[in-house]
């Protein structure tokens, strides 16, 4: 296929997921849910099951409600709103971590909201770096792969794990590929990029994989189009069509990311050893840095973010905020002061997924351009 061809590939599973869940379901193939951010889908995999990504989505709340207070997450809010909806019939479980606080309560709300798809908490430790926090980890994944195995009857082979682990290591480093590809050409839009991240989170991985090398391939045989004004982008969420075409409109190019939902998961590989597949994975996380819902007393993740602009040429940052996200809030004045001692301009967006209306977000944004 050629560019045009792939992205339409792309943007056609990023925006009808039902179809795509309901094209493995007629496979005959489980669908297991994951909801953000680092949930174990190897292990998933490694069952013959698909992991399908639930990120919720751009929509009005009214049941979920019931169930939250106003003051939290749209994400998780709106993932049960789905849920309770019926958007996820069909699927066999859902897995959901507990990395904020947030998410620690939508499991639970999860259980009696949406009965029909049972619940599986999957509990990472903050302190992870230490030997402890291996072996906390891993023992999370042996619940998860209990409660997997109640849940659907498939079980869990180290072996296939093995096999499981090479297969997302290669979709680690096909994406990271692909930023730098899509760095070098100015013609893709940021709609478009964000389009190829959000289809990773309904295919299975090797499928995904090969669509990314042949897209770089494809992008390396063609002339690069007229340069636009680089950013980086910094968050938890870049996916509101309406905000990426006010990017887009100001001729802005997103050239690298440190969003959740795009590069951050992308980062660190299983290593290639370990007393077993399952010791991989947990050393996996174990070895995570540079996200504000990893504990890191030292916030390395700024400096990164500062680091990862310059070696860039990204000549802003752009810092998408989710509303009431407190681990992002916290982090923002720090990464605020980074950018501005390191003489990188920078602003804030305030985003939701409730939001219809984005004109505050492209005033921003235009007078951002003009500082620039």
């Amino acid at each position: 296929m050629n560019v045009k061809e792939l992205l339409e590939r792309f943007h056609k599973t990023a925006t009808t997921p039902r179809e795509q869940m309901d094209s493995y379901l007629a496979e005959g193939r489980k669908i297991v849910l994951t909801a953000p951010v680092y949930t174990p889908e190897e292990i998933i995999h490694s069952m013959g099951m698909v992991p399908m990504g639930v990120w919720g989505g751009d929509i009005q709340l009214a049941e979920s409600k019931k169930y939250f207070p106003a003051f939290i997450c749209s994400i998780v809010q709106s993932i049960v709103e789905l849920g309770i909806a019926g958007t996820y019939k069909g699927a066999s479980a859902i897995v959901i971590p507990s990395l904020c606080d947030s998410l620690k309560v939508a499991g639970q709300n999860w259980k009696y909201a949406v009965p029909s798809i049972p619940f599986i908490p999957m509990t990472y430790p903050q302190n992870r770096k230490p030997g402890f926090g291996h072996t906390f980890t891993k023992e999370g994944y042996l619940r998860v792969i209990k409660d997997l195995e109640e849940a659907t009857g498939e079980r869990f082979d180290d072996e296939k794990l093995a096999a499981s682990i090479e297969v997302y290591n290669a979709h680690n480093a096909a994406m990271r590929a692909l930023v730098i590809a899509l760095a070098a050409h100015p013609e893709i839009t940021n709609a478009q990029r964000s389009d190829i991240f959000k289809s990773a989170q309904f295919m299975r991985k090797e499928e995904h994989t090969a669509l990314v090398n042949e897209l770089i391939e494809a992008l390396a045989a063609q002339q690069p189009g007229e340069a636009k004004t680089r950013v980086m982008t910094t968050g938890i969420l870049a996916d509101a069509p309406e905000l990426l075409a006010i990017l887009d409109e100001n001729k802005i190019q997103i050239v690298c990311d440190d969003i959740a939902a795009e590069s951050r998961q992308y980062r660190t590989d299983a290593p290639a050893e370990g007393a077993s597949a399952l010791d991989r994975l947990a050393a996996k996380f174990c070895e995570m840095d540079n996200c504000s819902v990893l504990y890191d007393v030292e916030k390395k993740r700024v400096a990164k973010i500062v680091e990862d602009a310059k070696t860039a040429d990204a000549k802003g940052v752009v810092v998408l905020l989710t509303k009431f996200c407190d681990p992002e809030e916290f982090d923002y004045p720090l990464i605020k002061k980074a950018c501005d001692e390191a003489g990188i301009p920078n602003v804030l967006i305030e985003i939701d997924r409730q939001m219809i209306n984005y004109e505050q977000a492209r005033t921003a944004i235009e007078t951002f351009m003009e500082l620039l």
